[in-house]
């Protein structure tokens, strides 16, 4: 008996080509982890009801624990490691920072991407369209309020270019 075939993954990770060589049952969430050392997305409930393994995905945010990696081969896939990073970051993260939005951060790739797809196409969201956009992701240390507060901060970053850093 032999185990799954092999399958060439390519693709542009957080703004570099990279390549692997993965099974053909292997999911996006673990050839990113696995294979390409990305740790950002993690592994939760593998069936797509929490959010941790979160990333977009050619500009989609996509739970990654649904994706056969085959299937990501030739796209572009962000994580959390690029998005933005300790000096510069991006105006969700820093948002999310100033707003105290998350604990102990496990739920974030989710949020951040989900907020990040939201900013994009309502610049200016009411706290029902956040809380929809948000809804997709689990949180078990917070009551969701300060990840409200936190993506109308990021709106209020983005449309004014304001910062705290």
């Amino acid at each position: 008996m032999t185990g799954p075939e092999q399958v060439a993954v390519r693709l542009v990770l957080n703004g570099e080509r990279v390549s692997a060589l993965v099974d053909s049952d292997a999911t996006l969430v673990d050839a990113l982890r696995e294979d390409f050392d990305v740790t950002g997305v993690r592994i939760g409930c593998r069936n797509g009801d929490c959010g941790t393994c979160t990333a977009l995905v050619d500009d989609r945010c996509v739970k990654t624990c649904l994706v056969l990696a085959g299937r990501a081969s030739g796209s572009e896939v962000r994580t959390l490691e690029g998005l933005g990073t300790e000096e510069s970051p991006s105006a969700i993260q820093q948002a999310f920072m100033e707003c105290y939005s998350f604990q102990c951060g496990f739920c974030l790739p989710g949020m951040v991407f989900a907020a990040e797809e939201l900013l994009d196409r309502t610049p200016d969201p009411t706290d029902a369209q956040i809380r929809d956009a948000l809804s997709g992701n689990l949180c078990r240390c917070t009551g969701y309020q300060n990840f409200v507060r936190g993506v109308h901060r990021a709106a209020e970053i983005r449309r004014d270019g304001t910062s705290q850093t």
